[in-house]
C-alpha cells in the first residue's frame, strides 16, 4: 500500500504522513529508528529520506502518546493503543479509495473531481491526524460509525449498480 502511495505522490509529502507511516511500518514487526529511515528510503527509492531530526523526535511523541514502546534491543514496537490507531487509517485509506475508484471510472470529469477530493482529504486527514490523540472514545466511536456508515452506502450503490447492469 505505502509502496503505492509513493509512485502516485512523488515526493510531496503531507502532514501528518510520517506518524502514520511509521505505526503502518511497526504493524509489521519492531524497527530502530534507523531501519525506518533505511526502509523509507529504500520503499521510495529514494524520493523521500527522512531525517533523523524528523523520525526520532516523532518516535518521542508517539511514546509519550503511548502508541509505541521501546523493546529490550531498542527497536520500537506498537502498543494496543498504536495498532487501533494504525487499523483505523488502514479502513479509512479502504474507504477513501473505493470512492476515488467510483469516480475514476467516470472518466475525465471524474479524475478531475477525484483528484480534488483527494487534495482535500489529504488537508483533512493531516488535520485529523495531529488531533486523533486528543480525541475522546466517544468522538472516535462516532467518527468511526460515520465511516462505516459512509462505506455502507457505498457497497448499497455498487450492488445496486451492478443488478441494473445485468
Amino acid at each position: 500500500m505505502i509502496s503505492e502511495w509513493f509512485q502516485r505522490v512523488g515526493s510531496s509529502i503531507p502532514r501528518g504522513f510520517s506518524r502514520y507511516y511509521i505505526l503502518e511500518l511497526l504493524r509489521e514487526k519492531p524497527h530502530t529508528g534507523k531501519e525506518i529511515i533505511n526502509h523509507a528510503t529504500e520503499q521510495s527509492s529514494g524520493i523521500w529520506k527522512p531525517s533523523p531530526g524528523l523520525i526520532y523526535p516523532l518516535l518521542g511523541r508517539l511514546l509519550d502518546e503511548g502508541m509505541i514502546e521501546e523493546a529490550g534491543d531498542g527497536k520500537y514496537k506498537l502498543t494496543q493503543k498504536g495498532e487501533d490507531t494504525a487499523q483505523d487509517v488502514h479502513k479509512i485509506n479502504d474507504i477513501v479509495k473505493k470512492q476515488l475508484d467510483v469516480l475514476l471510472r467516470l472518466g475525465n470529469v471524474g479524475r478531475f473531481v477525484a483528484l480534488d477530493i483527494l487534495d482535500r482529504i489529504t488537508a483533512m486527514g493531516s488535520i485529523l491526524s495531529s488531533n486523533v490523540a486528543n480525541m475522546t472514545d466517544d468522538e472516535a466511536e462516532r467518527y468511526r460509525k460515520f465511516l462505516e456508515s459512509e462505506l455502507e452506502k457505498m457497497n448499497t450503490r455498487k450492488k445496486a449498480t451492478k443488478i441494473n447492469v445485468e
